[in-house]
């Protein structure tokens, strides 16, 4: 475990600790690689929806759909998670629901619309919130001055799951298609194998990731006297949101991070489809560009987690934002597959710096003991924003009759007006307002 700096870790966390956290970020990338990004995406709009007209406005719903559910539902999660000490034990149910539903994604012929969306929108749902959860373990473990840092080692360690589902996948699609078989023989197997190393990546997780919160909800006298019901936790999150004015900071947060997050989801959900309809990469040329994605993310999440230590969080992130704007200029304007290359990999490393960034920044910005409630805040605002730039995405689509190339134009605006909502965010303050909630 010589890999962890001890420095960076709180009094009383084990480097073996950081590390078993740091593998739900590798149980659960593959998900993300695989389902959403270079595999299922691609194979529900050709094969399942028949390459219909309607078919990448249908994925973009039904991630849609998916999203507005954790809206509804996560920051109250995040709220009930605090007040009985539960992050752990929630963790494991949400982990249970989207391994399960993610095979069930095996199942998915050509044609099978209903079980395709229902099966997508249950897995990404336990996804989302399994995500708020983890990330929530981020300030018990990390020192305040090395939350940059160690989000970095997890962020970037998740990259490795990734591009092992992802190389699993790459050699049962080229088994299935050298005995001349399709997609709708191979995609299966993906799914399954994806499902299966999630449940057993993520096992460290549940043996090693101690909960340290205690339950608050019967022992603050502010608390709801309802803190059992689901009406409880959301009355506690509506008292986080009338504290809103000490908490601005936090609050522009959420903002930025909405607008910024729209761009990446639009990324992470309809790469494999651009690269398919705008390039005319093949299954294989799309799988091998996600991999070289994956290995420059992991490279900037590692990389990028001690810069922003260094550069200070709001300026790593702006940093990140502009890597964001160049890459979104080249894939919309170049017509080489070159450039295409070039622009995937500026994606890879913003995608890592910046994602890690973010959840860094929420870590400094929230107070001790409700650390659950302001990631699911933070969950919230991603996932409103995986509505929003999917949706925009489709829709300019369906508007222009699959003129690709002005959708993901569209997208730089996301990544601009979250550059001028940071201008506004002062995280030393927002750190000082975390630091003087009252218990």
């Amino acid at each position: 475990m010589a890999f962890f700096d001890r420095s960076a870790l709180n009094e009383g966390v084990r480097p073996r600790e950081v590390f078993a956290w740091s593998m739900y970020d590798f149980a659960n990338s593959g998900y993300t690689t695989v389902v959403l990004t270079a595999v299922f995406n691609a194979y529900f709009v050709g094969a399942v929806a028949g390459g219909a007209v309607w078919a990448t406005f249908a994925w973009t719903a039904a991630l849609s759909l998916s999203c507005l559910l954790v809206i509804l539902t996560a920051p109250a999660i995040g709220a009930w998670a605090d007040a009985h000490g539960a992050k752990r034990r929630l963790l494991a149910i949400a982990t249970v629901g989207c391994v399960i539903s993610t095979a069930a994604l095996g199942w998915v012929g050509p044609g099978d619309i209903a079980l395709a969306v229902a099966a997508i929108v249950i897995s990404n749902f336990f996804y989302s919130i399994a995500e708020g959860l983890v990330a929530a373990f981020l300030p018990e473990l990390a020192r305040p001055h090395a939350l940059g840092k160690v989000s970095g080692w997890g962020w970037s360690f998740g990259y490795f799951g990734g591009m092992l589902t992802l190389g699993l996948s790459l050699v049962i699609v080229l088994t299935f298609q050298a005995k001349g078989r399709g997609a709708d023989e191979f995609v299966p197997m993906t799914m399954w194998v994806t499902a299966l190393i999630y449940a057993l990546a993520c096992l460290p997780t549940f043996l090693f990731l101690r909960e340290r919160a205690r339950p608050t909800g019967s022992t603050r006298p502010s608390a709801p006297a309802s803190a059992d019901a689901p009406a409880g936790a959301w009355a506690r999150l509506a008292r986080t949101w009338h504290e809103s004015a000490r908490f601005s900071d936090f609050r522009r947060l959420l903002w930025c991070g909405c607008l910024y997050q729209a761009g990446i989801s639009v990324v992470i959900a309809l790469a494999a489809i651009y690269a398919e309809q705008v390039m005319s990469f093949t299954q294989l040329q799309t799988m091998a560009l996600v991999f070289v994605v994956n290995i420059a993310a992991a490279a900037g999440a590692f990389g990028f987690g001690y810069a922003e230590d260094w550069l200070g969080h709001r300026r790593a992130l702006a940093v990140t934002l502009f890597g964001w704007i160049l890459m979104v200029a080249i894939a919309a304007l170049g017509s080489s597959v070159d450039a295409f290359w070039v622009a995937a990999g500026i994606a890879g490393v913003c995608m890592g710096s910046s994602q890690s960034c973010g959840r860094a920044m929420v870590a400094a910005m929230a107070p001790a003991d409700r650390l659950a409630e302001f990631f699911g805040l933070w969950t919230l605002a991603v996932r409103v924003a995986a509505i929003i730039g999917p949706l925009t995405y489709g829709a300019v689509t369906w508007a222009t009759a699959g003129n690709h190339r002005l959708a993901i134009g569209v997208t730089a605006l996301f990544f601009v007006a979250a550059l001028v909502v940071l201008r506004g965010i002062d995280v030393a303050r927002g750190v000082r307002a975390a630091q003087l909630t009252p218990p």
